[in-house]
């Protein structure tokens, strides 16, 4: 079993590379399956190292159509594709977003049709996929898709294309939908959501911050635990679980803005936390609250795919990964 994983070298690919790494095997045709080689492919490698055997690192663009054929070989392959640009920078950038949501996901599927050996392709999609002119407002599964930002009509599509290329028999692909996934390490990306991992990692370390929504916007949220182990448990689901529609909203946890911090205030009680101050920006209250309030993840719960206990359990998460 050789497996790639686009945007490798992320915060997610990290935590999934080392994952999998553990777990030392995948399902593939023919059941268990050792993973004999991890590939980590990534336009930046930067901070990005591994002295496992099994792990060789790739810098190259998804939107390179050469780089791509130099990853793939025959035999049994897994791709898990992550590499994307997120949503604040979709929303500013749009022909990049095109070029790397869009094209580049139909050039990688195409170049896995060609290899005609039906490659396993887990796809990261979004809750952004669903959109809404108001919010709070609660989807499922079966809600129907009328995206407000490029990042989520460009996961929309994804999700469309997976779908395809599975029923024709090119791929045996499945999507993901993730919520906010929270508590990331490091500096702040460029995505909209970004505030709701620095709304608790930057008072943990005693700094201020400034929280760009209002207190009451509701949104789900997910553990990058619970992110990574969902990924592979999707990928593991024999195909005919999961039907003609290869897409599925992984469980999340709606909450408030007090909500988190009211968690932050709990787990964090002997610490010396920093102060949250609230100054929206515009920008990000609309992109925001594009969101769902609520995601409800019936196909995921019946697979048992794993969730979160609670806000609390992820920042404890957090504090015992990166701060102990």
């Amino acid at each position: 079993m050789r497996v790639i994983i686009t945007g490798g070298a992320g915060f997610l690919g990290r935590q999934l590379t080392r994952l999998i790494l553990e777990k030392g095997y995948l399902q593939g045709p023919k059941g268990r399956q050792p993973v004999e080689e991890l590939i980590v492919f990534d336009n930046d490698l930067q901070g990005f190292s591994s002295t496992d055997s099994r792990v060789r690192a790739v810098q190259g663009q998804i939107s390179d159509p050469a780089a791509i054929a130099e990853l793939l070989a025959p035999g049994p392959l897994t791709v898990f594709h992550l590499a994307s640009i997120v949503s604040g920078g979709a929303e500013r950038d749009f022909s990049l977003a095109l070029e790397v949501n869009l094209q580049a996901h139909i050039g990688l599927l195409e170049a896995l049709r060609r290899l005609e050996s039906q490659p396993k392709y887990v796809f990261v999609s979004s809750l952004a996929v669903y959109g809404a002119e108001k919010s709070p407002y609660t989807v499922g599964d079966a809600t129907r898709q009328i995206p407000q930002t490029t990042y989520g009509m460009a996961k929309s599509a994804g999700e469309l294309l997976v779908n395809d290329y599975t029923r024709k028999g090119f791929i045996d692909g499945r999507c993901a939908r993730l919520a906010a996934v929270i508590v990331r390490p490091g500096a702040p990306n460029s995505a909209a959501s970004s505030f709701l991992s620095g709304v608790v990692r930057e008072p943990l370390r005693g700094v201020d911050f400034t929280l760009p929504v209002s207190m009451a916007l509701r949104i789900p949220v997910i553990g990058y635990r619970t992110v990574v182990a969902g990924l592979v448990a999707l990928h593991d689901v024999p195909g005919v679980q999961l039907g003609a529609d290869r897409a599925l909203n992984l469980p999340s946890l709606p909450v408030t803005m007090q909500d988190m911090l009211d968690a932050l205030a709990r787990v964090g009680k002997e610490r010396k936390v920093g102060r949250v101050q609230v100054v929206p920006d515009d920008f990000t209250q609309r992109i925001m609250s594009s969101f769902p309030s609520e995601a409800r993840s019936e196909r995921a719960d019946a697979l048992g795919l794993p969730r979160d206990q609670s806000v609390d359990s992820i920042i404890q998460e957090y504090i015992s990964d990166f701060m102990s």
